[in-house]
């Protein structure tokens, strides 16, 4: 099968321009004190909704997969902004869809429309898949951030609330979840004790 010469160059014009989310960071460290990007988030995101899939009845793995691939794809114009700070944005997630428009313009309309419609499901948690994926990708933000060499503060206890609405309704997110917030309860004692005698 061939491929048209003007949608292969937008294509890859459109490739070119994703490769921003390699250097947009987010907030959360590596174990080795990098700062994360949201691409490196997004490769996680996936690995977890791979190995996780078989456990949740029903899911199109594939659908979770490409919408898992999206999700943060806008941010490759507007960058990441923490959950903190979303707070006081009411209106990020129709700047993160215009800056997804913009981002997908050179695609071929066919793959732009799926593109936008995977992530327009994601946002507004339309199906099983996007639901998994917007819980899968709360607990991977977690789990960084207690793997991570994480500034010393950092606000271990904002994540036990922390996308609570979307890891509380499946029985294997609250599991998952379970056992992160009991390690997010070490790291913020362990921050505690360290703020109290720093010389310890």
């Amino acid at each position: 099968m061939s491929i048209p010469s003007a949608d292969l160059l937008g294509i890859l014009d459109f490739l070119r321009a994703a490769e921003a989310l390699k250097h947009t960071t987010r907030v959360a460290w590596t174990s080795t004190g990098k700062q994360e990007t949201v691409a490196e988030h997004t490769w996680r995101l996936c690995l977890m909704a791979m190995v996780f899939a078989p456990r949740f009845p029903g899911v199109d793995v594939g659908k979770l997969l490409r919408i898992c691939i999206v999700h943060d794809l806008g941010e490759a114009i507007g960058g990441d902004i923490s959950a903190k700070l979303q707070v006081d944005m009411p209106n990020k997630a129709e700047q993160e869809r215009r800056d997804l428009l913009q981002l997908t313009e050179p695609l071929p309309p066919h793959t732009r429309e799926e593109i936008v419609a995977l992530w327009d499901e994601y946002e507004q948690a339309a199906s099983l898949e996007a639901r998994i994926a917007k819980g899968l990708d709360k607990l991977e933000t977690i789990l960084q951030h207690n793997q991570g060499a994480m500034p010393a503060d950092f606000d271990f206890r904002f994540n036990l609330e922390y996308g609570a609405k979307y890891t509380t309704d499946d029985p294997i997110l609250r599991t998952i979840r379970a056992v992160l917030d009991e390690e997010t309860e070490r790291r913020a004692q362990e921050q505690d004790r360290i703020t109290r005698h720093p010389s310890l």
